[in-house]
């Protein structure tokens, strides 16, 4: 699939092009006073103690995760994440990276989440939920070095599925390592330079999702202001656009839940990504001038050590 962004097909609903480069330069503004107004600091991984929902969820883990084995079933049929999401193909372009959406700032994929009870119960438990999906990386992904645009939202991955040689799967946030440990969350700041690698023969999937940064007021009031924008912008319009065609033809025969195919198609062509402005909560390649990662140390950090390495910014 070419990296060059497909026309918006619902334009009723979507900020014309002036203004929704507005938006993302508000966006840009927005992101210092967000940092200040944080009321759990500003780092690139967390504490999980300063989120007092996280316990619930994982407790369901298990629950999530039997699910997601139904879902894993048919893996050919789930879609790339370029596929729904075209900004991400400055990042991937093959069919290593798959995703099954539950949420998408403001879109509910409701066939999805009829699908999986045990999912949709644990995710009204979370504060501020913006998005949410099975995050399905084959093994041998890597994911290069990117930021994401607005550090108004923190992400939240929850371990599903890791596999055995679980040292050589980890995430890395701002120098930062974290090796994924199963039913266990992680929490951090996506705004800094972020990579993956599964260098295993094994498939990884963690719950993947977006939520509100808790802030003061009434930096909480522009965040939200900024997040309420976000899902009318031409980038979140097109993926809902192409999560939309998806979903019906995965449900369209009964195959999704039946049985079907599971041989993965062909993957894409590798093209030259184009450079395109992103949308709150999606990913570009990572030359912020504020966050850079420091030089890599090789040590793993554990969700015990992440908040003991600090790396607080004032």
């Amino acid at each position: 699939m070419s990296a060059t962004r497909s026309p918006v097909q619902n334009p009723n609903r979507t900020l014309p092009r002036w203004l929704a480069k507005f938006f993302f330069q508000c966006v840009e503004a927005a992101q210092r006073r967000i940092a200040r107004g944080s009321l759990v600091g500003d780092r690139p991984i967390f504490d999980n103690a300063l989120f007092p929902w996280v316990g619930a969820l994982e407790a369901q883990a298990p629950a999530i995760a039997k699910e997601l084995e139904a879902v894993l079933a048919t893996p050919g049929r789930l879609p790339a994440f370029h596929e729904i999401s075209p900004d991400v193909a400055t990042i991937t372009q093959d069919h290593q990276w798959q995703t099954f959406v539950f949420l998408g700032y403001g879109m509910r994929a409701e066939r999805n989440l009829a699908r999986c009870p045990a999912t949709a119960a644990a995710l009204d438990g979370i504060p501020g939920l913006r998005t949410a999906f099975f995050s399905i990386l084959s093994p041998g992904k890597q994911i290069p070095l990117h930021s994401g645009p607005y550090n108004g939202v923190l992400r939240l991955h929850l371990a599903l599925k890791v596999p055995r040689e679980r040292e050589q799967c980890w995430i890395e946030v701002n120098g930062q390592r974290y090796v994924w440990q199963a039913n266990r969350a992680v929490i951090f700041d996506d705004a800094y330079p972020h990579e993956v690698h599964n260098d295993t023969d094994e498939t990884r999937v963690v719950l993947f999702v977006d939520f509100e940064r808790p802030c003061k007021v009434p930096v909480s009031w522009l965040n939200r202001l900024l997040l309420a924008f976000a899902p009318l912008t031409p980038e979140l319009q097109q993926a809902k656009t192409n999560h939309e065609k998806w979903e019906r033809d995965y449900y369209a025969d009964g195959a999704a839940v039946d049985g079907g195919s599971s041989a993965p198609p062909e993957a894409p062509p590798a093209t030259a990504p184009a450079s395109t402005a992103s949308a709150p909560g999606a990913a570009s390649p990572s030359t912020s001038k504020s966050r850079t990662a420091p030089a890599h140390d090789g040590e793993v950090q554990h969700a015990e050590h992440a908040e003991a390495s600090g790396n607080e910014r004032r």
